[in-house]
């Protein structure tokens, strides 16, 4: 079965909204054995829209997937189009209108005659509730074709598609998709490819895709079976050969973060965690707490900017700035020392100082040059010198990614 989303909205033309609906359609279309073949976004204007509806289908889709478009005022037309695109005609449906009217007297507002258009639906067609707004979905089906029409707002369009329409999609499909996202970091994108190509070349089912991300490479393996014990037994051994070839490279999968694995890690060793920040100015340990579960770990986070702050608050000596300057090995591995053994014994210090640009760079230290420092109890401080490319905001986070990499990595040495 395939289908196509078409979002419409010239607002989504201009730019003025990002369209986040398609990417969630077509995730949870991947998850039911429904291929997404094309996404289209068509503005407001009625010739337009009929011509995206008749290419989908006429591309093969089996379904078309409309979104946005099913307000109260007149260059709303998506529901308008699709039953024109059907032959069908629109009806006013009597638990819609009262619906949308309870809706209106529960917020005290006043209801106006353009409301009334949300409850004309096409003949013969499913609607679909919507518990978080005026518009229902609508569902429609004839000679073996498909349209399901969602509102546009996200926080109407996904529970009204998980709660609605799910049970419709899932007596349409006979075969589930299912996907594992393993996590890599530390390699690039080329080297992860060149290391795995042998299994990618002999790929059929499952499929393997590498995917760039910032400072790291999300391998996806997906599988196409009858249902999803099959799928995750084909995926299992593809899977345990993928980490045989990239080792600790790989950090965790599918919603595994770095800061979920360094926490993790950092409770089994039985160690708390302290940040000592220049040049990532604090994204380090805003990364951490994404984590919800980092509370039981970290102690703090400092950033200390100038080099005052690096010697009052930290107790860098000021004679190691004069000779290696603050953006240097030595001065990373004083400010990861510094922030440990002031926090407490079982504190791991990381720290991270560099020159994020556009400004700074010297003869020996270009933009992007960046110096991390990590001092474990009992153990001599270690550092890390980076050479990151990038804008100002790309290095920061990219530092910030190898500093969490930095510190997983010797934590799993032990």
């Amino acid at each position: 079965m395939t289908a196509e989303i078409i979002s419409v909205g010239t607002e989504l033309l201009l730019g003025d909204i990002v369209n986040t609906n398609a990417a969630f359609l077509s995730r949870e279309l991947a998850k039911l054995g429904i291929s997404t073949f094309a996404q289209t976004v068509v503005g407001d204007n009625p010739k337009r829209l009929m011509r995206a509806y008749e290419q989908a289908f006429e591309r093969g889709a089996d379904m078309v997937i409309a979104t946005g478009g099913l307000g109260p005022t007149e260059d709303d037309i998506t529901k308008e189009i699709a039953a024109e695109c059907f032959g069908l005609s629109l009806e006013l449906h009597e638990p819609s209108w009262e619906a949308i009217q309870n809706m209106f007297s529960r917020m005290n507002l006043p209801i106006v005659r353009n409301n009334k258009k949300q409850a004309m639906l096409p003949a013969g067609s499913t609607p679909l509730p919507n518990a978080n707004g005026t518009a229902p979905g609508i569902y429609m089906e004839k000679d073996g074709r498909m349209f399901l029409l969602l509102p546009g707002p996200p926080n109407e369009l996904e529970p009204m598609f998980l709660q609605q329409a799910l049970p419709l999609l899932r007596k349409k499909s006979d075969k589930v998709l299912v996907s594992k996202v393993l996590k890599v970091t530390g390699v690039g994108e080329s080297m992860v490819e060149q290391r795995i190509k042998a299994l990618i070349d002999a790929q059929d089912n499952p499929t393997i895709a590498p995917y760039a991300k910032t400072a790291e490479v999300w391998i996806r393996i997906t599988a196409y079976a009858d249902n999803e014990a099959g799928a995750q037994k084909m995926i299992a051994p593809i899977n345990a050969e993928i980490r045989k070839i990239l080792g600790t490279a790989v950090f965790g999968e599918d919603d595994d973060s770095l800061e979920s694995v360094v926490s993790d890690l950092l409770k089994e060793r039985g160690f708390t965690l302290s940040v000592a920040e220049s040049c990532t100015g604090g994204m380090l340990t805003a990364r951490l707490v994404n984590h919800p579960g980092v509370s039981a770990v970290l102690r703090e986070g400092l950033v200390t900017y100038a080099n005052e702050a690096k010697v009052q608050r930290l107790g860098v000596d000021e004679a190691l700035l004069a000779k290696h300057g603050a953006v240097s090995a030595e001065v990373a591995a004083a400010m990861a020392e510094g922030i440990a053994k002031s926090a407490g014994s079982d504190v791991i210090g990381i720290s991270t100082t560099g020159i994020a640009g556009p400004g700074g760079a010297t003869e020996t230290k270009p933009v992007g040059r960046v110096y991390l420092g990590l001092y474990i109890p009992g153990r001599e401080a270690k550092t890390k010198e980076l050479t990151l490319t990038g804008n100002r905001d790309k290095i920061r986070a990219r530092a910030t990614v190898s500093a969490l990499d930095f510190l997983r990595s010797e934590l799993i040495r032990g």
